[in-house]
């Protein structure tokens, strides 16, 4: 069996296309590799503004959009268990504030909930320019200068 099939992609509300999923799950194992750190399961679950807003407020009781909400679920120093919420509607709407595609910045909000995963925060503008960087290099790495 293909360590990747560890990753699952799950869809509430709203379907993106994502065109080469091997290539994505082999790419997140390579990020939690390069920061060290053990999988056991992600669950990553493609919705939309009003779910995602409904789990942000239920379990983290924040009473605002975002476009993603990540759930560790394992014990510490354990592999990883986690679940991703991604809210479609945010990451189209981001993704036109910030002049770039859809697929470019689904990727990005995909990375960004590794990245929590391995211990990067993003609650001091100091922690959110790391992780940025951090984006930005697994996103140079995996779709290059020419993803559109």
């Amino acid at each position: 069996m293909l360590a990747a099939s560890r990753i699952n992609f799950f869809f509430s509300g709203s379907k993106p296309t994502l065109r080469d999923r091997l290539k994505l799950k082999r790419f997140i194992h390579y990020i939690l590799k390069r920061e060290k750190k053990q999988l056991e399961s992600i669950n990553i679950v493609f919705s939309n503004d009003a779910e995602v807003h409904k789990i942000n407020k239920a379990y983290l009781n924040h009473d605002y959009l975002t476009d993603i909400v990540t759930f560790e679920l394992s014990a510490k120093g354990k592999p990883i268990i986690a679940e991703l919420y991604i809210s479609c509607d945010r990451v189209r709407e981001n993704a036109q504030l910030h002049n770039t595609s859809f697929g470019y910045e689904l990727h990005r909000v995909i990375f960004h909930g590794v990245l929590h995963l391995c211990g990067y925060n993003d609650k001091t503008k100091r922690q959110s320019r790391v992780m940025r960087h951090q984006e930005d290099v697994y996103l140079e790495q995996y779709l290059g200068k020419c993803f559109t």
